[in-house]
């Protein structure tokens, strides 16, 4: 049974999920998400021999939501789990990501390989630091309208969200999945400021097999709060950009993998595909080629949940 904690991390406090005994993985959720997105993954890897970790990030869910926007920067997310390895009795971990929490993942691995057994991102791939502050490259690639951009814009992106959180949870969960029919037309996620991202995007009908109305309840919950806060982490971006220079041409030493889906939005970004095939020889442990799952959206581990939990399962076992 999963069980659920606060636990006090890097001078905020967090809500985790918990299940299994063995050694820790940590599961770390994107946006707009919290703990429940890894759900169908508790009970395979607790009874593969592990125990499971996902938090509510910081601004998500029923942890702390700090106030400063530059309480969340990426070297703040890498703290937070640095913190709860250590919170949790432990001094290795594996680390699993998906959406924004692949880059935690991976910094993470980056920052403190010490502590990192493994690590997986869904998604997201590697970072490789770019020569230019990357939402100020997107804003002149795409006049503005790329949708970090979009969300840096202070207060308006939280007020659409928080109009109706249910009807845009819903939206924009579908619209990126692998179900929405016009998810391979969708690849560079753009936003008329004047009409707002809410708007644009497709209602179903019907929600996917995968993703059900307790789930949506459940994701509307945790967004009780407000979206400020996680909203926050993309304010981040340039801020982040210029934190980890000293980083610049590093590259994650851990054991690695990557998933990803053939119909995500996040693997088409500018200069991602080139990215992703060069991955096997820009990481010395990537544990195998890129995992491309076909016909699956943004949503990696909730849509495809038996693929990501052998894959999970195999890498953990091979990298003890």
């Amino acid at each position: 049974m999963v069980e659920h904690h606060m636990v006090d991390v890097n001078g905020i406090r967090l809500h985790i999920a918990e299940e299994g005994d063995g050694p820790l993985v940590v599961l770390l959720h994107g946006f707009p998400e919290s703990w429940h997105s890894w759900h169908r993954q508790f009970g395979p890897l607790s009874d593969a021999g592990f125990r499971v970790v996902a938090p509510d990030q910081r601004g998500y869910g029923r942890s702390d939501r700090p106030d400063a926007v530059d309480a969340y920067t990426i070297l703040h997310l890498v703290g937070d789990v640095v913190g709860l390895v250590q919170a949790l009795g432990e001094k290795k971990a594996y680390v699993v990501g998906h959406d924004w929490g692949a880059p935690v993942a991976w910094h993470t691995a980056l920052l403190r390989p010490d502590m990192v057994l493994g690590v997986a991102g869904l998604s997201v791939p590697p970072p490789f630091r770019g020569t230019r502050p990357p939402l100020t490259e997107m804003d002149k690639r795409f006049g503005g309208r790329f949708y970090w951009n979009y969300f840096n814009r202070p207060g308006v992106a939280d007020a659409e969200f928080a109009k109706d959180a249910r009807a845009a949870l819903r939206k924009l969960v579908y619209s990126a999945s692998g179900d929405a029919p016009d998810a391979d037309e969708r690849k560079q996620p753009l936003v008329d400021p004047e009409r707002g991202w809410v708007a644009s995007m497709p209602d179903p009908e019907v929600l996917p097999e995968w993703f059900t109305e307790d789930d949506l309840d459940q994701l509307t919950e945790s967004f009780s709060k407000g979206f400020t806060g996680a909203l926050n982490w993309y304010r981040n971006i340039d801020r982040n950009w210029e934190l980890t220079a000293p980083w610049h041409g590093a590259v994650v030493t851990s054991p690695a993998l990557y998933v990803y889906g053939d119909r995500d939005a996040v693997p088409a970004f500018p200069g991602t595909p080139e990215l992703i095939a060069k991955l096997p020889e820009l990481m010395p442990n990537l544990w195998r080629e890129p995992l491309k799952l076909a016909g699956c959206g943004h949503w990696t581990q909730q849509e495809r949940p038996n693929e990501v939990n052998t894959a999970l399962i195999d890498f953990l076992r091979a990298n003890p």
